[in-house]
């Protein structure tokens, strides 16, 4: 029965996949709202923006590990920008992850629930010089996971920095940042790891885009690096009143420990977005 039961939560996932994927064509093939699309989408491509946005990242993997595991994680990642000065920004975000699983921990098993959150906060020079933009700041990793399996029960600070180049139509940088466990559960293990995640988008003027991105995270606990490589497409529009990017894409994990490396996954976001 269980293993009917994942069999369902499989297909269902696919076809929720093709769903977002053909409500991110129609919206975006058809949507004539122009205006201001360009700047916007240049706007999300940069992670320091002021612009404040709520994405709603989904990331759908299978094929995990010996057991043929599912995993469907809904990236909640808000994005707040706060004037401090006339010369300095600070650019707050969120990443809260909401994640249900089947059999990665082991055959039949199953969990859900939400992961531990990493809040970051980012100074950023209010104005550019050259299209080059830079903001630094601390990340903080904290124990939200409400399953053990989901998160790390520690909770976890360091250093974070992004840097990019916007010209004409292309938009290249880099995000990365350094979390090392300061305090939690003394039975769990400690936390030090590394994140980096380069990414290039390029921009038509209708507001749609195509992108890629790598992220890669060292454990350097266990010596164990994790990379996916995720390319996409996506587009602004409207629903009704509200402007909204949509975006989909596949999901390429080219290296991770035996017991995680998923075959495939697959990639569909929309993120609300409101202009000053």
């Amino acid at each position: 029965m269980k293993k009917f039961n994942y069999k369902i939560r499989t297909k269902l996932r696919l076809i929720f996949s093709v769903i977002m994927f053909a409500l991110f064509v129609s919206v975006t093939v058809f949507a004539q709202e122009k205006q201001n699309d360009e700047d916007i989408a240049k706007k999300l491509a940069n992670p320091v923006a002021s612009l404040i946005s709520a994405p709603f990242q989904n990331n759908m993997d299978f094929g995990i590990g010996e057991h043929d595991g599912a995993r469907h994680t809904m990236n909640v990642q808000p994005v707040v920008p706060i004037k401090l000065s006339d010369d300095i920004n600070l650019i707050t975000r969120m990443v809260l992850p909401v994640v249900h699983q089947d059999n990665v921990t082991g055959y039949g098993n199953s969990e859900s629930g939400l992961g531990d959150m990493v809040l970051s906060g980012f100074f950023s020079p209010a104005k550019t010089k050259n299209g080059l933009i830079w903001g630094i700041g601390p990340a903080f990793l904290v124990p939200s996971a409400t399953n053990k399996m989901l998160g790390t029960g520690k909770f976890g600070l360091g250093p974070t920095f992004v840097a990019l180049k916007q010209q004409n139509a292309f938009t290249y940088g880099f995000l990365v940042n350094q979390i090392w466990s300061v305090a939690g559960d003394v039975a769990r293990a400690d936390v030090n790891e590394f994140y980096f995640q380069p990414f290039a988008t390029y921009n038509w003027k209708s507001g749609a885009g195509a992108s890629a991105m790598m992220e890669l995270t060292q454990n350097w606990m266990d010596n164990s690096t994790t990379i996916w490589i995720t390319p996409s497409i996506s587009g602004v529009a409207s629903l009704g009143k509200q402007k909204v990017q949509l975006s989909a894409g596949p999901r390429f994990n080219v290296a991770a420990p035996a017991a995680q490396k998923a075959k495939y996954g697959f990639r569909a976001s929309i993120t609300f977005i409101f202009p000053e």
